[in-house]
């Protein structure tokens, strides 16, 4: 099959991905997301802390410090404008003893330098004013009242729904292999044999971004995959602090996290492993151990005994720790969005806006002067006024039926999450645009109704189900 051929192929629909595809949904320019997974959001953005970083960390003057602090703005405005769950709650980094206070004014002063507004130190006694469960060890913190969360997922969906609303197509379970210049632009090819001919290529591939790179350039990148392992807790002790809770790195190395996410549930990690496979994400029981044990230090009551889930996600480290943005100089036409890591989730929306410029200006193209700038998200029945929440089941009763209890999601959402466009094909689609199956009960009870919904729904047998790409499906048939 020969596709179609658009002006511009965008590999990889994570959330840099799909980023730069919405801000080309802003010019008159045919546009498609190539993506190896059977959905949007499926690698790296998938698993991370959900942290919208403040930027006071970013070396100045780098490509992360470029991005992040107008990033922090436009994440935040984009919550309202597309629909997602967003909570400016600010960030703390903790101090634990007098000999490092000089490292807190380093943060400050960097920040001032990177134009993050309201930074702060506080006194120890300060910080235990605001968040009480913090250490008594702790003497002082760095205050970012810019900081804030977001959940991952429903703002890389986001972005995909409004690109799709303004002509932005995907293509799922395409797998680029190769990548080769031609007269007028490049020739992209697929596992499957597949030809894609295009003008220009935005490379947003996470931690193959190197691969594609080096395809088309004498300037090599060299990613590694460094994992980051997480525990997640129960909503009952989601308010145990109610802000982002980082460490100072001292002697005893950089700490790890603990946060609300926007969900009300208690996140604490990373640790940090650089391994060899870029899909190595099993968690590990020293991964645990350590996060519990540096966690400790910054909140020495945190209830474990909660837990509800463990997970990790890997970060597309490369050796220089800056983003790689735009042309090489030997490729002309091949955007990088490369070597995109922490704070990459924070400034995924400046980094679409920038790319998306830079490849409008090299084709020439107008901004459409029917653009679709809002998008509306899946509503949230449990979370609605009394009277609204009747009236939306009374328009549609599955919205009255409740699937998943633990989040009180119903088969009118999840039905919603499949007919969106992209809308979900699997069960972790479905999960991570919904919630169903995210809650205390891991999915133990609702999973055999959600399954039924989405094989209705895509109009396959029950045995076709996958959690997430072929070869995941869920049962077999009894001559299997």
């Amino acid at each position: 099959m020969t596709e179609k051929r658009p002006d511009v192929v965008v590999i990889g629909a994570g959330v840099t991905g799909c980023a730069v595809a919405r801000y080309l949904s802003m010019y008159d320019l045919d546009v498609l997301v190539a993506e190896k997974a059977e959905d949007v959001c499926a690698g790296t953005s998938k698993a991370n802390s959900g942290i919208v970083h403040a930027g006071f960390d970013t070396q100045p003057g780098s490509w992360m410090a470029k991005m992040n602090v107008p990033g922090c703005r436009m994440v935040r405005e984009l919550s309202e404008t597309l629909d997602f769950p967003y909570h400016n709650s600010g960030a703390l980094v903790l101090c634990f003893d007098e000999a490092e206070r000089g490292g807190l004014d380093a943060l400050y002063a960097r920040g001032l330098e990177n134009g993050v507004e309201g930074l702060e130190i506080l006194s120890g006694d300060a910080v235990r004013a605001l968040e009480p469960a913090v250490s008594e060890e702790v003497v002082a913190a760095l205050w970012a009242p810019t900081a804030g969360i977001v959940c991952p997922f429903s703002m890389t969906f986001a972005l995909a729904e409004n690109a799709a609303a303004n002509g932005v197509r995907f293509r799922f379970l395409t797998e680029i292999t190769e990548i080769a210049r031609t007269a007028d632009g490049f020739a992209l090819r697929t596992a499957d044999g597949d030809e894609i001919r295009t003008k220009y290529v935005v490379n947003a591939a996470g931690l193959y971004a190197d691969v594609f790179h080096n395809m088309v350039s004498a300037e090599k990148l060299a990613i590694t995959p460094r994992r980051g392992e997480y525990v997640l807790m129960d909503r009952e002790v989601g308010n145990l602090v109610s802000r982002t809770i980082f460490q100072l790195p001292g002697r005893l190395g950089k700490g790890v996290l603990v946060t609300p996410t926007v969900h009300g549930n208690l996140l604490v990690g990373p640790n940090a492993q650089d391994v060899p496979e870029k899909d190595d994400t099993e968690t590990t029981q020293a991964g645990m151990d350590e996060i519990r044990a540096r966690a400790l230090r910054s909140v020495p009551d945190i209830p474990y005994n909660t837990m509800i889930t463990s997970f990790a996600g890997l970060r597309a480290h490369e050796p220089r720790h800056d983003f790689v943005l735009g042309e090489p100089a030997d490729c002309p036409g091949f955007f990088d969005a490369a070597c995109i890591e922490s704070p990459g989730l924070t400034s995924a929306p400046a980094i679409g806006a920038y790319l998306a410029g830079l490849v409008a200006a090299k084709a020439g193209a107008e901004k459409k002067k029917n653009f679709i700038a809002a998008r509306k998200g899946i509503p949230e029945i449990a979370k609605l006024p009394p009277a609204e929440r009747a009236a939306q089941i009374a328009a549609r009763p599955e919205y009255g039926r409740i699937v998943c209890r633990c989040e009180n999601i119903s088969e009118g959402e999840i039905v919603d999450a499949i007919r969106r466009t992209p809308g979900a094909v699997s069960m972790d689609g479905v999960k991570r645009r919904v919630r169903q199956g995210m809650g205390r009960c891991q999915g133990g009870f609702c999973t055999p109704l959600a399954m039924e919904i989405l094989a209705r729904e895509l109009g396959i047998p029950m045995e076709q189900v996958r959690k997430n790409r072929p070869g995941s499906e869920l049962l077999r048939g009894a001559d299997a």
